[in-house]
């Protein structure tokens, strides 16, 4: 007796073609069911392999990579460099005021003496060195606060800057007074969550 199922699967094979007869047309390609395997759910995830693209993988950091990393994200570095880009800006921005200000040079002894060119760039070295000091200390000051607060908060956000701001403007201000202090912390906050907004 034959089993049932052999009898099943012999009912349910296509006939056998003929040696003359062509055979069958392959069923139309559905685009929806390819396009499921493509963007769809059914779609397989890729590891991102830069090699396979003809990219240069990216080999382990060594010792000297990571401690020249802890370096440059120290407190100190930071608080060097701001000090440095605070003196260069400053000194920038002092000799730019002091080229466009009328009264570089004037002795006021003698108001109606025409300056000489010696005199006026002394004036303005003067006052760029003036000015280079002031921002490269208080970019120092911000810097090593803002490091001090994130590293304490453990976050990285705009609450950064304006505690920084308000400390910084604050202990400038109270050499005036504690009126001026005030007044300094509420308007250095104020600046840096402007520059921090604009930035991000």
């Amino acid at each position: 007796a034959e089993r049932p199922w052999v009898c099943k699967a012999i009912m349910a094979a296509p006939p056998p073609s003929t040696p003359g007869e062509q055979p069958p047309p392959p069923p139309p390609l559905q685009y929806s069911l390819l396009l499921q395997h493509l963007v769809g759910d059914k779609r397989q995830p890729r590891v991102w392999d830069p090699a396979a693209l003809g990219g240069i993988p990216c080999p382990p950091k060594s010792e000297e990579q990571k401690m020249v990393e802890r370096v440059m994200e120290s407190c100190p570095f930071k608080a060097a460099l701001a000090c440095v880009g605070g003196f260069v800006l400053g000194g920038a921005f002092g000799i730019f005021t002091a080229g466009i200000d009328t009264n570089v040079g004037f002795d006021p002894k003698d108001p109606y003496r025409t300056p000489t060119a010696k005199e006026v760039l002394k004036d303005m070295g003067q006052r760029g060195i003036s000015y280079a000091k002031n921002f490269a200390i208080v970019g120092a000051m911000f810097s090593c606060t803002e490091c001090v607060v994130e590293s304490y908060r453990g976050k990285s956000d705009w609450k950064n800057s304006v505690i920084s701001g308000c400390i910084t403007g604050g202990a400038i201000g109270f050499r005036a007074g504690l009126k001026a202090g005030v007044i300094g912390c509420g308007g250095f906050a104020a600046f840096s969550a402007a520059v921090d907004y604009y930035l991000r």
